[in-house]
Protein backbone atom coordinates (compact mmCIF):
# COMPACT_ATOMS: atom_id res chain seq x y z
CA UNK A 1 0.00 0.00 0.00
CA UNK A 2 1.52 3.36 -0.71
CA UNK A 3 1.94 6.21 2.12
CA UNK A 4 -0.36 8.22 0.45
CA UNK A 5 -2.99 5.43 0.83
CA UNK A 6 -1.81 4.77 4.37
CA UNK A 7 -3.12 8.99 4.94
CA UNK A 8 -5.84 8.72 3.85
CA UNK A 9 -6.34 5.31 6.18
CA UNK A 10 -5.50 7.45 9.03
CA UNK A 11 -7.22 10.38 8.39
CA UNK A 12 -10.37 8.48 7.95
CA UNK A 13 -10.34 7.41 12.12
CA UNK A 14 -10.33 11.42 12.56
CA UNK A 15 -12.93 12.49 10.39
CA UNK A 16 -15.54 9.86 11.52
CA UNK A 17 -15.56 10.80 15.62
CA UNK A 18 -15.04 14.64 15.05
CA UNK A 19 -15.61 15.74 18.62
CA UNK A 20 -13.55 12.98 19.92
CA UNK A 21 -11.13 14.05 17.83
CA UNK A 22 -11.50 18.25 18.56
CA UNK A 23 -11.29 17.22 22.97
CA UNK A 24 -7.88 14.70 22.42
CA UNK A 25 -6.30 17.82 19.85
CA UNK A 26 -7.07 20.44 22.22
CA UNK A 27 -5.06 19.10 24.96
CA UNK A 28 -2.00 19.11 23.23
CA UNK A 29 -2.94 22.33 21.59
CA UNK A 30 -3.16 23.78 25.21
CA UNK A 31 0.11 22.80 25.92
CA UNK A 32 1.45 24.20 22.69
CA UNK A 33 0.00 27.31 23.29
CA UNK A 34 0.99 27.69 27.07
CA UNK A 35 4.62 26.65 26.36
CA UNK A 36 4.71 29.24 22.96
CA UNK A 37 3.34 31.85 25.22
CA UNK A 38 5.38 31.46 27.96
CA UNK A 39 8.79 32.18 25.97
CA UNK A 40 6.93 34.65 24.08
CA UNK A 41 5.82 37.01 26.05
CA UNK A 42 9.01 37.29 28.13
CA UNK A 43 10.73 37.51 25.15
CA UNK A 44 8.50 40.70 23.77
CA UNK A 45 9.02 42.05 27.54
CA UNK A 46 13.23 41.62 27.40
CA UNK A 47 13.02 43.08 23.86
CA UNK A 48 10.55 45.96 25.16
CA UNK A 49 13.03 46.92 28.02
CA UNK A 50 16.40 46.68 25.91
CA UNK A 51 14.99 49.38 23.85
CA UNK A 52 14.19 51.00 27.13
CA UNK A 53 17.96 50.56 28.02
CA UNK A 54 18.76 51.90 24.55
CA UNK A 55 16.95 54.80 24.93
CA UNK A 56 17.87 56.01 28.44
CA UNK A 57 21.72 54.72 28.13
CA UNK A 58 22.71 51.93 29.96
CA UNK A 59 26.18 53.89 30.48
CA UNK A 60 24.49 55.92 33.21
CA UNK A 61 26.29 55.22 37.11
CA UNK A 62 25.61 56.73 40.19
CA UNK A 63 27.05 58.06 43.20
CA UNK A 64 26.24 58.71 46.53
CA UNK A 65 27.14 58.85 49.76
CA UNK A 66 27.50 55.59 52.04
CA UNK A 67 28.54 55.02 55.82
CA UNK A 68 31.05 56.18 58.20
CA UNK A 69 32.80 53.14 59.35
CA UNK A 70 33.58 53.92 62.52
CA UNK A 71 30.33 55.91 63.75
CA UNK A 72 28.48 54.60 61.23
CA UNK A 73 26.39 57.52 60.77
CA UNK A 74 25.42 58.92 56.58
CA UNK A 75 28.84 60.28 55.29
CA UNK A 76 28.61 63.26 52.62
CA UNK A 77 29.69 64.15 50.04
CA UNK A 78 32.19 67.27 49.18
CA UNK A 79 30.62 69.95 47.92
CA UNK A 80 33.21 70.02 45.21
CA UNK A 81 32.57 66.71 43.68
CA UNK A 82 30.37 67.03 40.62
CA UNK A 83 33.48 69.39 39.07
CA UNK A 84 35.92 66.89 39.86
CA UNK A 85 33.86 63.70 38.35
CA UNK A 86 33.70 66.35 35.60
CA UNK A 87 37.63 66.09 35.05
CA UNK A 88 37.82 62.42 34.19
CA UNK A 89 38.55 61.99 30.59
CA UNK A 90 35.54 59.51 29.58
CA UNK A 91 33.33 60.88 31.71
CA UNK A 92 30.43 62.61 29.03
CA UNK A 93 27.82 64.77 31.28
CA UNK A 94 27.39 64.94 35.37
CA UNK A 95 24.47 66.21 37.08
CA UNK A 96 23.70 65.80 40.70
CA UNK A 97 20.55 66.47 43.55
CA UNK A 98 20.88 67.82 46.61
CA UNK A 99 19.03 66.30 49.68
CA UNK A 100 17.11 69.09 51.90
CA UNK A 101 15.62 68.57 55.65
CA UNK A 102 12.19 70.31 54.24
CA UNK A 103 8.78 69.21 53.81
CA UNK A 104 5.90 69.00 51.21
CA UNK A 105 2.73 69.48 51.44
CA UNK A 106 -0.42 70.25 49.14
CA UNK A 107 -1.47 73.10 51.19
CA UNK A 108 -0.07 75.21 54.64
CA UNK A 109 -3.37 73.58 56.76
CA UNK A 110 -1.79 69.82 56.31
CA UNK A 111 0.58 68.85 59.20
CA UNK A 112 3.88 69.14 58.75
CA UNK A 113 4.29 64.76 59.75
CA UNK A 114 1.95 64.27 56.71
CA UNK A 115 4.66 64.38 53.82
CA UNK A 116 3.61 61.49 52.20
CA UNK A 117 6.97 59.84 52.38
CA UNK A 118 7.84 62.53 49.21
CA UNK A 119 11.49 64.42 49.57
CA UNK A 120 12.62 67.78 48.44
CA UNK A 121 15.73 67.88 46.25
CA UNK A 122 17.81 70.53 44.91
CA UNK A 123 18.59 70.11 41.31
CA UNK A 124 20.67 70.97 38.57
CA UNK A 125 19.60 72.71 35.12
CA UNK A 126 21.15 69.94 33.32
CA UNK A 127 19.00 66.72 35.22
CA UNK A 128 17.13 65.84 32.53
CA UNK A 129 19.95 65.62 29.69
CA UNK A 130 21.99 63.50 32.00
CA UNK A 131 19.10 60.94 33.03
CA UNK A 132 17.52 61.30 29.77
CA UNK A 133 13.99 62.24 31.06
CA UNK A 134 10.90 63.85 29.74
CA UNK A 135 8.73 66.74 30.97
CA UNK A 136 5.11 65.46 31.04
CA UNK A 137 3.50 68.68 31.41
CA UNK A 138 4.58 72.31 31.86
CA UNK A 139 8.37 73.00 31.89
CA UNK A 140 12.00 72.40 33.97
CA UNK A 141 13.45 74.65 36.18
CA UNK A 142 15.79 77.46 33.89
CA UNK A 143 18.14 79.70 34.83
CA UNK A 144 15.74 82.38 35.54
CA UNK A 145 13.68 80.21 37.59
CA UNK A 146 16.23 78.26 39.62
CA UNK A 147 16.81 81.42 42.22
CA UNK A 148 13.02 81.76 42.89
CA UNK A 149 10.51 79.70 44.74
CA UNK A 150 9.71 77.47 41.49
CA UNK A 151 9.24 73.06 41.71
CA UNK A 152 9.22 70.42 39.44
CA UNK A 153 7.55 67.38 40.13
CA UNK A 154 8.52 63.64 39.83
CA UNK A 155 6.04 61.46 38.61
CA UNK A 156 4.98 59.56 41.73
CA UNK A 157 5.27 63.15 43.70
CA UNK A 158 2.75 64.74 40.98
CA UNK A 159 0.26 61.82 41.82
CA UNK A 160 0.34 61.92 45.58
CA UNK A 161 -0.10 65.75 45.82
CA UNK A 162 -2.79 65.74 42.80
CA UNK A 163 -1.09 69.06 41.50
CA UNK A 164 0.18 70.19 37.95
CA UNK A 165 2.11 73.30 36.81
CA UNK A 166 0.63 76.50 37.21
CA UNK A 167 -0.56 75.21 41.18
CA UNK A 168 1.35 76.00 44.78
CA UNK A 169 2.57 73.64 47.21
CA UNK A 170 4.26 74.29 50.68
CA UNK A 171 7.28 73.70 51.32
CA UNK A 172 8.53 74.21 54.77
CA UNK A 173 7.33 77.66 55.27
CA UNK A 174 6.18 79.02 52.14
CA UNK A 175 4.52 78.69 48.43
CA UNK A 176 6.06 77.38 45.56
CA UNK A 177 4.85 77.43 42.12
CA UNK A 178 4.64 74.51 40.12
CA UNK A 179 6.45 74.32 36.98
CA UNK A 180 5.95 71.33 35.33
CA UNK A 181 5.75 67.53 36.13
CA UNK A 182 7.93 64.59 34.81
CA UNK A 183 7.22 61.40 33.38
CA UNK A 184 8.75 58.50 34.98
CA UNK A 185 12.28 57.80 35.22
CA UNK A 186 13.07 54.32 35.43
CA UNK A 187 16.73 54.79 36.22
CA UNK A 188 16.46 57.17 38.79
CA UNK A 189 13.50 55.96 40.62
CA UNK A 190 14.24 58.54 43.17
CA UNK A 191 13.43 61.35 41.18
CA UNK A 192 9.85 60.18 40.67
CA UNK A 193 9.19 60.54 44.60
CA UNK A 194 11.42 63.68 44.53
CA UNK A 195 9.55 67.47 44.36
CA UNK A 196 12.44 69.45 43.13
CA UNK A 197 13.76 73.06 43.30
CA UNK A 198 16.66 75.15 41.61
CA UNK A 199 20.17 74.83 43.47
CA UNK A 200 20.24 78.88 44.41
CA UNK A 201 16.44 78.45 45.50
CA UNK A 202 17.05 75.64 48.13
CA UNK A 203 19.77 77.14 49.27
CA UNK A 204 18.26 80.60 49.83
CA UNK A 205 15.06 79.28 51.16
CA UNK A 206 15.73 75.83 52.59
CA UNK A 207 18.22 75.83 54.30
CA UNK A 208 20.96 73.51 51.98
CA UNK A 209 24.28 73.33 52.43
CA UNK A 210 25.33 72.97 48.69
CA UNK A 211 26.48 69.63 49.10
CA UNK A 212 25.41 66.81 46.43
CA UNK A 213 23.14 64.00 47.56
CA UNK A 214 22.80 61.47 44.43
CA UNK A 215 25.32 62.28 41.26
CA UNK A 216 24.78 60.93 37.74
CA UNK A 217 27.09 60.29 35.68
CA UNK A 218 27.16 59.44 31.94
CA UNK A 219 30.67 57.99 30.72
CA UNK A 220 31.25 56.58 27.31
CA UNK A 221 30.27 53.36 27.20
CA UNK A 222 33.27 51.47 26.19
CA UNK A 223 34.91 52.74 29.76
CA UNK A 224 32.01 52.70 31.87
CA UNK A 225 33.55 49.95 33.93
CA UNK A 226 37.22 52.20 34.39
CA UNK A 227 35.08 54.95 35.32
CA UNK A 228 33.28 53.29 37.96
CA UNK A 229 36.33 51.92 39.33
CA UNK A 230 37.81 55.42 39.91
CA UNK A 231 34.53 57.62 40.82
CA UNK A 232 34.39 56.37 44.54
CA UNK A 233 38.70 57.99 44.84
CA UNK A 234 37.59 60.87 42.69
CA UNK A 235 34.62 61.69 44.34
CA UNK A 236 35.71 61.60 47.87
CA UNK A 237 39.91 61.73 47.64
CA UNK A 238 40.31 61.70 51.52
CA UNK A 239 37.86 58.92 52.17
CA UNK A 240 36.95 56.79 49.26
CA UNK A 241 35.30 53.93 50.95
CA UNK A 242 32.36 56.29 52.13
CA UNK A 243 31.18 56.49 48.54
CA UNK A 244 28.57 54.17 46.89
CA UNK A 245 29.19 53.55 43.37
CA UNK A 246 25.91 51.64 40.98
CA UNK A 247 24.87 51.32 37.55
CA UNK A 248 21.19 51.19 37.93
CA UNK A 249 20.83 49.13 34.37
CA UNK A 250 22.17 46.04 36.64
CA UNK A 251 19.31 46.15 38.76
CA UNK A 252 17.00 45.91 35.77
CA UNK A 253 19.28 43.66 34.61
CA UNK A 254 18.89 41.38 37.63
CA UNK A 255 15.63 42.27 37.21
CA UNK A 256 14.91 40.33 34.09
CA UNK A 257 16.76 37.39 35.52
CA UNK A 258 14.01 37.36 38.23
CA UNK A 259 11.59 37.22 35.19
CA UNK A 260 13.35 34.54 33.51
CA UNK A 261 13.32 31.98 36.96
CA UNK A 262 9.75 32.92 36.65
CA UNK A 263 9.59 32.30 32.44
CA UNK A 264 11.47 28.61 33.62
CA UNK A 265 8.43 27.45 35.89
CA UNK A 266 6.26 28.67 33.42
CA UNK A 267 7.69 26.37 30.85
CA UNK A 268 7.34 23.50 33.18
CA UNK A 269 3.70 23.95 34.09
CA UNK A 270 3.48 24.57 29.96
CA UNK A 271 5.56 20.90 29.64
CA UNK A 272 3.21 19.66 32.43
CA UNK A 273 0.05 20.66 30.21
CA UNK A 274 1.54 18.81 27.29
CA UNK A 275 2.48 15.90 28.44
CA UNK A 276 -1.50 15.48 29.78
CA UNK A 277 -2.24 16.19 26.33
CA UNK A 278 0.06 13.18 25.16
CA UNK A 279 -1.59 11.29 27.70
CA UNK A 280 -4.97 12.03 26.39
CA UNK A 281 -4.26 11.09 22.53
CA UNK A 282 -2.89 7.89 23.91
CA UNK A 283 -5.95 7.53 25.84
CA UNK A 284 -7.90 8.55 22.53
CA UNK A 285 -6.08 5.60 20.04
CA UNK A 286 -5.98 3.22 22.20
CA UNK A 287 -10.14 3.29 22.79
CA UNK A 288 -10.09 3.54 19.37
CA UNK A 289 -8.22 0.56 18.54
CA UNK A 290 -10.86 -1.20 20.88
CA UNK A 291 -13.24 0.25 19.10
CA UNK A 292 -12.50 -0.56 15.71
CA UNK A 293 -11.45 -4.60 16.28
CA UNK A 294 -13.82 -5.77 13.68
CA UNK A 295 -12.35 -3.22 10.94
CA UNK A 296 -9.04 -4.50 12.19
CA UNK A 297 -10.07 -7.95 11.45
CA UNK A 298 -11.90 -7.36 8.15
CA UNK A 299 -8.91 -5.35 7.02
CA UNK A 300 -6.55 -8.33 7.71
CA UNK A 301 -9.54 -11.02 6.82
CA UNK A 302 -8.98 -8.84 3.69
CA UNK A 303 -4.94 -9.14 3.41
CA UNK A 304 -3.61 -6.06 5.20
CA UNK A 305 -0.86 -6.76 6.81
CA UNK A 306 0.42 -6.19 10.52
CA UNK A 307 2.76 -3.21 9.16
CA UNK A 308 -0.10 -1.74 7.68
CA UNK A 309 -2.61 -1.71 10.19
CA UNK A 310 0.18 -0.69 12.75
CA UNK A 311 1.04 2.32 10.03
CA UNK A 312 -2.63 3.36 9.91
CA UNK A 313 -2.69 3.76 13.29
CA UNK A 314 0.45 5.10 14.03
CA UNK A 315 -0.27 7.91 11.09
CA UNK A 316 -3.75 8.79 12.34
CA UNK A 317 -2.18 9.54 16.06
CA UNK A 318 0.22 11.78 14.32
CA UNK A 319 -2.22 13.12 12.37
CA UNK A 320 -4.26 14.23 15.78
CA UNK A 321 -1.60 15.07 17.70
CA UNK A 322 0.09 17.45 14.41
CA UNK A 323 -3.53 19.25 14.08
CA UNK A 324 -3.17 19.68 18.24
CA UNK A 325 0.43 21.39 17.85
CA UNK A 326 -1.09 23.11 14.57
CA UNK A 327 -3.78 25.02 16.51
CA UNK A 328 -1.86 25.67 19.88
CA UNK A 329 0.76 27.15 17.43
CA UNK A 330 -2.03 29.74 16.33
CA UNK A 331 -3.41 29.76 19.75
CA UNK A 332 0.03 30.64 21.41
CA UNK A 333 1.01 32.92 18.77
CA UNK A 334 -2.54 35.22 19.48
CA UNK A 335 -2.08 35.18 22.79
CA UNK A 336 1.42 36.44 22.49
CA UNK A 337 0.72 38.95 20.05
CA UNK A 338 -2.32 40.05 21.92
CA UNK A 339 -0.63 40.76 25.33
CA UNK A 340 2.49 42.21 23.99
CA UNK A 341 0.03 44.97 22.11
CA UNK A 342 -1.40 45.66 25.05
CA UNK A 343 1.47 46.49 26.84
CA UNK A 344 2.76 47.85 23.94
CA UNK A 345 5.96 45.73 23.56
CA UNK A 346 7.34 44.31 19.95
CA UNK A 347 6.21 41.03 19.87
CA UNK A 348 8.61 38.67 19.44
CA UNK A 349 8.11 34.72 18.30
CA UNK A 350 11.20 32.76 18.43
CA UNK A 351 11.12 30.75 15.12
CA UNK A 352 12.86 27.75 16.98
CA UNK A 353 9.83 27.81 19.46
CA UNK A 354 7.29 27.97 17.09
CA UNK A 355 8.97 24.80 14.95
CA UNK A 356 10.22 23.17 17.69
CA UNK A 357 5.75 23.47 19.21
CA UNK A 358 4.60 21.66 16.04
CA UNK A 359 7.47 18.99 16.11
CA UNK A 360 6.82 18.56 19.75
CA UNK A 361 2.98 17.63 18.77
CA UNK A 362 4.48 15.00 16.21
CA UNK A 363 6.90 13.23 18.76
CA UNK A 364 3.98 12.71 21.32
CA UNK A 365 2.20 11.74 18.38
CA UNK A 366 4.66 8.80 17.71
CA UNK A 367 5.09 8.27 21.31
CA UNK A 368 1.52 8.14 21.84
CA UNK A 369 0.48 5.80 19.11
CA UNK A 370 3.15 3.34 19.16
CA UNK A 371 1.68 1.40 21.61
CA UNK A 372 -1.68 1.45 20.07
CA UNK A 373 -0.67 0.61 16.62
CA UNK A 374 1.50 -2.13 17.49
CA UNK A 375 -2.01 -3.51 19.73
CA UNK A 376 -3.79 -3.28 16.62
CA UNK A 377 -1.27 -5.07 14.34
CA UNK A 378 -1.07 -7.89 17.41
CA UNK A 379 -4.57 -8.94 16.54
CA UNK A 380 -5.17 -11.53 14.68
CA UNK A 381 -8.13 -11.42 12.22
CA UNK A 382 -9.93 -14.69 13.95
CA UNK A 383 -9.21 -12.42 17.27
CA UNK A 384 -10.51 -9.52 15.99
CA UNK A 385 -13.61 -10.40 13.96
CA UNK A 386 -14.85 -12.57 17.32
CA UNK A 387 -15.03 -9.46 19.07
CA UNK A 388 -18.76 -8.93 20.38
Amino acid sequence: MAPWDTVRLGMIGLRTRPLRTVLAALGIAIGIAALIAVVGVPASNQAALRNELAGLGPNLLTVAPGADPLTGKKAVLPAESVTMIKRIGPVQSVSAIGMTTASVRRTDRVPSTEGGGLRVVAGNLDLLGVLNARVRTGGFLDAATERFPVTVLGARAAQLLAVGPGVLVWIKDRWFTVAGVLEPVPLAPEVDNSVMVGWPAAQTYLGFDGRPGQIYVRADERAVDDVKSVLGRTTNPARPNEVLVSRPSDALAAQRLVDQAYSSLFIGLGAVALLVGGIGVANTMVISVLERRREIGLRRALGASRRQIGGQFLTESIALAGLGGGLGVLLGTAVTAGYSAYQGWPTVLPAGMLAGGVGAAVLIGVIAGVYPAARAARLTPTEALATT
